[in-house]
């Protein structure tokens, strides 16, 4: 006869390790904040003189980033982060609505006949840039994140992933505006941004990020589990 084989469950990193890991969220939060206030003001600005709708889009975009990644620090600064993951999911989430929204309305109102943008060599300078850097600051949140087991952690890297996205798009469109003309390229390639900005805001309001500690911190023998996205969401053994 045989029996139900009992799952172990996952194992929580060592204290030690949870340490190293909370602080190195918290810094990794911190570079993100202060990268997103210069982008903001930059994109912003230049947005404001080249009367582009996408650089100033851009520039609330890395406002609401801020918030989001605000949230998180919010949550690490506490001696029991974990208490406070909930609140920093939902502030995450608010985030990723608000940013779907603002995308949608700038996007359909340049479709149907918002002002002509000029060429902007900055905006062209900060889209690039950031193309650079918010890959690898999403990734080592991320992979930071899903050691330690922390939602929220994981929901703020896909936050600053979505501002990869939008950085492409940006460049895309404000290059396509420059070389040819082509006005509608960039408001409709943000839709599908604002698209996808739902569907993480969705993840993180129901907590679908990143539950449990990576697979090396988990005992050894068969476990259950399915990984979404690479993250997973049970004892998933990798």
């Amino acid at each position: 006869m045989n029996l139900p084989l009992v799952q172990p469950a996952p194992v929580r990193p060592a204290s030690a390790r949870r340490a190293v890991l909370a602080r190195r969220v918290r810094l990794l939060v911190a570079a993100t904040i202060a990268y997103n206030v210069a982008e903001a003001v930059v994109a912003i600005t230049a947005g404001t003189i080249a009367s582009s709708t996408a650089l100033i889009g851009f520039g609330l975009d890395s406002v609401i980033e801020v918030s989001s990644a605000a949230a998180v620090a919010w949550q690490f600064a506490g001696r029991d982060p974990e208490a406070r993951e909930k609140m920093a999911l939902r502030v995450i989430a608010v985030s990723f609505f608000a940013l779907a929204a603002y995308v949608t309305v700038e996007s359909v109102r340049a479709l149907i006949g918002g002002a002509e943008a000029e060429h902007s060599g900055i905006g062209l300078i900060l889209a690039a840039l950031s193309l650079l850097i918010m890959p690898f600051l999403s990734y080592a949140q991320r992979s930071a994140g899903r050691e330690l087991g922390s939602r929220s952690a994981v929901a703020d890297s896909k936050q600053t992933l979505l501002c990869t996205y939008l950085s492409a798009v940006l460049l895309v469109g404000l290059g396509l505006n420059s070389l040819f003309g082509w006005s509608w390229a960039d408001p409709l390639a943000a839709l599908v941004i604002a698209a996808v900005a739902v569907k993480e805001g969705r993840e993180a309001w129901r907590g679908d990020t990143c539950c449990t500690p990576a697979a090396g911190l988990a005992p050894p023998g068969p476990v259950s589990g399915t990984c979404a996205d690479g993250c997973c969401t049970a004892g998933d053994a990798r």
